[in-house]
């Protein structure tokens, strides 16, 4: 389904069928064709890396992700409602958000 700004959305299914028939619509040789002045003009025009520093790999630590516990957790509709409708991979955002509150909390404490 295509919508009015030229956006393509396929759901799982359609994906995992292109891809069983072997298609791929990445244009690589494009992407590899492009000098180093068009990709820093490319990164510097996506809207989702505006806010990231130049330095942002100075700062990147290499860490191995905590385990998880299987928990049973009561959540307001509303709350959960709207961290599913971000998208797939809503638990995760919800570990995020509580991850980031616990961190900015031991930040205020001695």
């Amino acid at each position: 389904m295509q919508n009015a700004d030229g956006i393509v959305r396929y759901s799982d299914t359609d994906l995992r069928a292109n891809i069983a028939r072997g298609e791929d619509r990445t244009d690589l040789a494009r992407v590899k064709a492009k000098t180093e002045a068009e990709l820093e003009r490319d990164i510097a025009s996506d809207p989702d890396f505006a806010e990231v520093p130049n330095d942002w790999h100075l700062q990147a630590e290499a860490a191995m992700p905590a385990s998880k516990r299987l928990l049973s957790l009561r959540l307001d509709t509303d709350v959960l409602d709207w961290f599913k409708q971000q998208g797939p991979g809503y638990q995760t955002r919800i570990n995020a958000v509580l991850r980031a509150f616990v961190q900015q909390a031991g930040k205020r404490r001695p």
